[in-house]
Order: C-alpha cells, then structure tokens, then sequence
C-alpha cells in the first residue's frame, strides 16, 4: 500500500510529496482546500506551511489531515498492479455531499 514518507509545502497551495517507494510527486491542493473546517490554512499560508505527514498522509495543526489515497491517486487507489501515480496532479474539488 502506497503512502507517504515526507511532504515539503510549495508555494500556491502545492505540496511535493515523497511516497514509501521513493517516488517524488506534486500535488496541487488549491481546489480541495476549502470550506470550514479548513479556512484556518486559507487564512493563514504560513499555517499551511506547518503541514507534517503522520501515518502516512498530510496534517496540520488542529487535527486536519486528508486520505492518503485521494493526495496519491486523486482517488481510489487504481486496481491494476504496477500502476503508477501522476507526476503532477491538482487535485479536484469534489462535491459537499461527497465521501472523502
């Protein structure tokens, strides 16, 4: 199960994460970062720029996180053996009554 080892914030709401295969990939978080719950990072970039990887997905201060799967593969893991995540990805904003 693929997951992440280290996260590095950049600039504009990107992250460049580091999976436990070695892999180096960029995420763009911009659309996905919304709503509540996670204003606290929109207000506050630097706030943003505290992010810490623990079980092998994203947080913040404050008790936010996102699902490992969703920052890797923009979703459910694919069911094909040897898939390999995009490179680059911004992440799309999903519906409100959408499961994460």
């Amino acid at each position: 199960m693929l997951r992440i080892r280290s996260a590095k914030a950049l600039d504009d709401y990107r992250v460049r994460l580091t999976l436990t295969d070695g892999e180096t990939v960029e995420r763009d978080l911009t659309d996905i970062i919304w709503g509540p719950v996670f204003q606290p990072l929109l207000d506050d970039y630097a706030r943003f720029r505290q992010v810490q990887v623990e079980a092998g997905t994203l947080t913040w201060p404050g008790d936010l996180d996102f699902d490992p799967d969703t920052l890797i593969w923009g979703g459910a893991p694919p069911s094909e053996p040897g898939s390999r995540p995009s490179r680059f990805l911004r992440l799309p904003r999903r519906a409100p009554s959408a499961a994460w």
